[in-house]
């Protein structure tokens, strides 16, 4: 039985919304962010990226960071660019990419539910972004950005988000990436109660992204429960902003893998490797872009090769190790690159598809890199089943798209 929560948004003035919504904390560098946001002062990135207006060179974790984070949303609240819903509600949150569109409930998910395993996971988190999230938190009193969750579709769900959208927008606006965003307000309180009993029904949610902002809301909740003396259950604190998506509405893209080096090995040696393991196919010139599970691009020295597991490598039987992120992994970058442990090593790096191909021929052609692999996107069902399992994926292996904004819908925690 899932919980879903109505909650008082802090939300942009309108007219604001398109300048105060801004991309995520973890998809920018400090760099992007700083150039972004540097003729925006309206922008969100400002709180959730508050090292844009410290001296370049301080330290990411410090506490001035924080400090930075929490006087720039004081402020926003003080000159009334963030202003608070009256009464507690739900909302829609519809995002439109390249003419598809997705529909998710923005509320409230429960830390009891995360930490029951209610809420499930498909990633470890680490240690550093966990307790930056933490502070990040608590000091701003607030969930600045949302979760993003998954859910197995249910008819009843998708019939009253239908009937929702046919009311007026209370924001509706295309970023300058191309993505729309579009914000109802359920104002029905019956309606919300509704969408909340349906929730009641649903077994499981499942985090698609936001695994850090997810653990460090659970911590902060632990940590006040433990510090209020008359502690309920019902604050704020022990609820998290997250934006609630039917599965069969979520694209996932290709996360593929650039690598600084052969660990020492020739061409020749790479290759006899390959063959070991894949039936491995000249391209030439012409990027090979996966397009079926199974399959993985390889660009080097100017030449894309397609690469098709042999099926003997492939447990089909092994929720995780039959993922196409995990067999390279474990016959190719771990053995022959010496990437060990992908979390933690400098000679590897992580693209998002939504760069495309172009950005991993860049990257290698600059000499920043030697090799690069583009890899067929993990399934939302490959997600599921392996959360079900209570496994995790190697890392990097999902990326989704679009990205959910932060600034639109706020969470405060009192």
């Amino acid at each position: 039985m899932a919980v879903l929560r109505k909650f008082k948004a802090l939300r942009p003035k309108k007219g604001l919304e398109g300048q105060i919504a801004s991309y995520p904390y973890d998809v920018l560098n400090s760099d992007e962010a700083r150039e972004l946001a540097k003729d925006n002062p309206f922008s969100f990135l400002h709180v959730v990226k508050p090292e844009i207006d410290l001296p370049s060179d301080t330290d990411l974790y410090s506490q001035q960071v924080y400090d930075k984070a929490k006087e720039n949303f004081e402020d926003f609240i003080k000159k009334g660019w963030l202003i608070q819903d009256k009464d507690a509600c739900l909302y829609i949150y519809r995002q439109t990419m390249s003419g598809r569109e997705q529909y998710g409930i923005v509320g409230c998910v429960s830390a009891e539910d995360y930490e029951k395993d209610i809420i499930k996971k498909h990633e470890n988190t680490r240690k550093a972004k966990e307790a930056d999230r933490i502070k990040h938190v608590d000091i701003t009193n607030a969930n600045a950005g949302p979760v993003f969750l998954t859910y197995r579709a249910q008819k009843s769900i998708d019939a009253l988000i239908t009937k929702q959208v046919e009311n007026e927008p209370v924001y509706d606006f295309v970023a300058d990436d191309g993505i729309g965003h579009t914000v109802w307000i359920i104002e029905d309180d019956a309606v919300s109660e509704s969408l909340i009993e349906e929730f009641r029904k649903i077994d499981y949610l499942y985090v698609a992204d936001g695994h850090h902002r997810s653990a460090s809301a659970a911590r902060v909740a632990d940590r006040r429960k433990e510090a209020n003396p008359d502690h309920n259950g019902d604050e704020e604190y022990n609820f998290f902003l997250a934006v609630l998506f039917p599965d069969y509405q979520l694209q996932i893209m290709d996360y593929n893998r650039v690598l600084k080096s052969l660990n020492g090995h020739s061409r020749e040696e790479l290759f006899d490797t390959l063959k070991k393991y894949f039936m491995v196919e000249a391209k030439g010139n012409h990027p090979y872009k996966p397009i079926q599970k199974g399959e993985i691009g390889m660009y080097m020295d100017k030449d894309w090769v397609k690469l098709t597991i042999k099926p003997e490598f492939v447990d089909s039987n092994d929720p995780v190790n039959s993922l196409d992120t995990a067999i390279l992994q474990n016959i190719l970058l771990g053995p022959f690159f010496g990437i060990d442990d992908p979390r933690t090593s400098e000679d590897i790096d992580f693209i998002g598809g939504i760069r495309g191909l172009s950005e991993l021929v860049r990257l290698v052609d600059s000499g920043q890199f030697k090799v690069a692999f583009a890899l067929y996107p993990t399934s939302v069902r490959e997600l599921m089943n392996i959360a079900d399992s209570g496994l995790v994926m190697p890392p990097k292996s999902t990326w989704f798209e679009p990205k959910l904004r932060s600034g639109l819908l706020i969470h405060s925690l009192d």
